[in-house]
C-alpha cells in the first residue's frame, strides 16, 4: 500500500518549465476540460460572488497554465455584465504560449514569471486565485507563497487543492489508466494526490505564515477550498 501519512516531497514531470509544447500542450487541454467536468471553475466562481467581486477588479490567476479558469470566469462575468481585469501568471513559457492561444479574443493578459521572484509586486491585484497549483510547493515555499498571494492581493485570495485521501489516489490511477496513454498524466496524476494536503496539514502552515482571517472547506471531489480575507 501506498503511504499517504505524509506529503510527498517527489518531483512531478511537469514541474520542468522548459517541457516543450509538443509535451505540455496535451496536458494542458486534458487538465482543463477535467476542471470543467468536475466543477472547479463553478468553485472558484462561487467563492469570487463572495467576496463579491465589482466592475473593473483585478483577478490573477497564479499557476495559470491554460488559462481555462479565467476563461470560465470571463464568460461568467460576460453574462452578469461585469467588467473584470483578468490575468495569469505561470513559470512555463509553453504554459503561456497555449493560454494565449486558448484565449485569443477574450482580452485576459498573460505573463511568464516565477510567483515568488520579484516581478509581481504588493497590492497589485484585487484578488489573487490558484486552482490546484500550491501542492507543487514543499512545506517552506508553500508558506512563501501564500504570504506572496496574501501582499499581492488588496482584497484576498482564494485557492483550491486536492485533499490526500487513500480514495482519491486509487480513483486518479484507474482514471488515468483509463482515459488516457499520456506518459506525463499517468505520473503526475496520482504523484499530485502524494504532494496534496490533509486539514491539519493547511491549517498549521497558515499558522506559520501568519495567516488568521481565512475560511477553509472540503468540497467535492477531495479538494480543499481556501478563502483569505484582508
Amino acid at each position: 500500500m501506498t503511504d499517504l501519512s505524509k506529503r510527498s516531497t517527489e518531483a512531478e514531470v511537469m514541474d520542468d518549465f522548459n517541457l516543450p509544447s509538443s509535451e505540455i500542450d496535451p496536458v494542458l487541454a486534458g487538465l482543463g476540460k477535467m476542471n470543467r467536468l468536475f466543477g472547479a471553475h463553478h468553485t472558484i466562481i462561487k467563492a469570487l460572488k463572495k467576496f463579491p467581486v465589482k466592475d473593473q477588479d483585478m483577478v490573477s490567476d497564479w499557476g495559470c497554465g491554460g488559462g481555462d479558469t479565467l476563461i470560465a470566469i470571463r464568460e461568467w462575468a460576460g453574462k452578469n455584465n461585469l467588467q473584470l481585469k483578468l490575468s495569469g501568471v505561470d513559470a512555463a513559457e509553453a504554459a503561456i504560449h497555449f493560454a494565449e492561444q486558448n484565449s485569443a479574443g477574450s482580452n485576459i493578459q498573460y505573463v511568464q514569471a516565477d510567483v515568488l521572484g520579484d516581478e509581481l509586486k504588493p497590492d497589485q491585484f484585487d484578488i489573487v486565485i490558484s486552482g490546484l497549483f500550491s501542492h507543487h510547493f514543499p512545506d517552506e515555499e508553500w508558506i512563501k507563497l501564500i504570504r506572496k498571494m496574501q501582499s499581492c492581493a488588496r482584497r484576498g485570495v482564494i485557492l483550491t487543492d486536492l485533499h490526500r485521501h487513500r480514495i482519491l489516489y486509487y480513483a486518479v490511477i484507474l482514471i488515468t489508466r483509463l482515459f488516457t496513454r499520456n506518459k506525463m498524466v499517468r505520473i503526475d496524476g496520482p504523484l499530485s494526490v502524494k504532494r496534496a494536503f490533509r486539514r491539519g496539514e493547511l491549517e498549521k502552515l497558515l499558522k506559520q505564515a501568519g495567516i488568521i482571517n481565512y475560511n477553509l472547506t472540503w468540497v467535492w471531489p477531495f479538494r480543499w477550498l481556501l478563502i483569505i480575507y484582508k
